[in-house]
């Protein structure tokens, strides 16, 4: 079995679970025998680009010139089985599909978020969850509210390139939606059943959980959909050391409110943006990891490093976090769900901090059942198989 694995990374100063996953699915692939062919651009490269290609640049996330061109040469090269497509924005663009149909290669897109309706990918803006674009042929409110880096010409481009390529999303031979919820967004879109298969992210054993730390940790890009705000109006809600510590890592435009946390409050730390090693100790030294975002997360990385961990989470009851923490009541739960109001979230610190060490088996469960990747990669290899049996019978 051979695949392309195709995807635009983001930029290494904005923390990424999408980068992170493609790295850890590209390494258990391998591992299982599957020779992968990785395609990808990042974001980073954008400053060093020939000017040539950066005059080109505006319109690449509807054609992507140089990637196809790249593309073609790959496939033709190594003729493989399937292309495992996961964020084309802005260096590959989705032409990579046309480009991969073109050669007869069949496509497989992982969904990370809402980006084939939403300029952002989030239904979120100006703190609120919105859906205005749906259903909608171009996305105006997009261009109004400058939903796409807060610039009304980028996100114009951005709606534009939605509306130029739903035809191309609607040819995806196969969909891997992380949760139900994703499900659900692909067949609003018009996405027929058949071409969508539910399978979550899977991140590597990092072995028997170390005893229970003390305190939460919240880490997470410290932007406004994160829910730091959230957090912090529950936390202060308590007096000073009520909760044991609270610990905050990663870095983002609500960085300030960490730190003005930390300098108001003893039982507040602000520890910065910490790499993978920084993360796990973290995790180590906390009993309960937060996991509060206010808009529809779809599968937050943190939730299945925290329960690989053995670490309970105290999540907000949006996106796929009620599924993750396993609270459809078909098994011990991960951890607990709460609806992202500061009075809800404050009422639910002192339980989650009492109660941890009775859920922290079942956290440590839950990712072994659901995300261990003895388990996600046999799921993602069959559908692979399956896409490649399809294209013969189609040949």
């Amino acid at each position: 079995m051979k695949v392309v694995v195709a995807h635009n990374r983001y930029r290494e100063a904005i923390p990424s679970g999408e980068n992170v996953i493609v790295d850890t699915e590209i390494a258990q692939l391998t591992a299982a025998g599957v020779e992968v062919l990785p395609f990808q651009r990042a974001s980073d490269s954008i400053a060093d680009l020939p000017a040539t290609q950066k005059v080109l640049l505006p319109v690449s996330p509807i054609f992507g010139r140089a990637a196809q061109r790249d593309l073609a040469e790959l496939l033709r090269r190594e003729r493989p089985d399937v292309l495992h497509l996961h964020n084309p924005y802005p260096l590959l663009s989705p032409w990579v599909v046309r480009t991969a149909h073109a050669h007869g290669v069949p496509v497989v897109q992982t969904v990370h978020n809402y980006r084939q309706v939403c300029s952002s990918g989030l239904y979120f803006r100006d703190g609120h969850n919105c859906t205005d674009c749906r259903g909608k042929v171009l996305g105006w409110p997009a261009i109004q509210h400058k939903c796409y880096r807060g610039s009304a010409a980028q996100s114009a481009l951005m709606a534009t390139t939605l509306a130029v390529h739903r035809s191309t999303w609607r040819s995806v031979d196969r969909y891997i939606a992380l949760t139900g919820r994703i499900a659900a967004h692909l067949k609003d879109y018009g996405i027929a059943d058949d071409r969508i298969v539910v399978k979550p992210n899977a991140l590597p054993d990092p072995g028997e959980p170390a005893p229970l730390g003390d305190g939460f940790l919240y880490g997470a890009r410290l932007s406004p959909e994160k829910g730091l705000a959230l957090l912090l109006d529950a936390w202060r809600r308590h007096p000073d050391g009520a909760l044991g510590p609270l610990r905050i890592a990663g870095d983002g435009e609500l960085r300030p409110l960490a730190e003005k946390a930390a300098a108001e409050r003893a039982d507040v730390t602000y520890l910065g943006p910490l790499d993978r090693n920084g993360m796990a100790t973290a995790r180590r030294d906390s009993a309960v990891v937060l996991a509060v975002p206010t808009w529809n997360d779809v599968l937050p990385t943190v939730i299945i490093e925290a329960m690989a961990s053995g670490r309970p989470v105290l999540g907000t009851d949006v996106g796929g976090i009620p599924y993750m923490l396993g609270l459809d009541g078909s098994e011990a739960p991960a951890g607990w769900a709460v609806r992202p109001d500061a009075a809800t979230l404050a009422a639910a610190l002192p339980v989650a901090r009492a109660e941890a060490t009775r859920f922290a088996p079942a956290a440590r469960d839950r990712y072994l059942r659901a995300f261990h990747p003895d388990v996600v990669t046999r799921q993602l290899i069959d559908i692979y198989e399956g896409l490649k049996v399809d294209n013969r019978r189609r040949v």
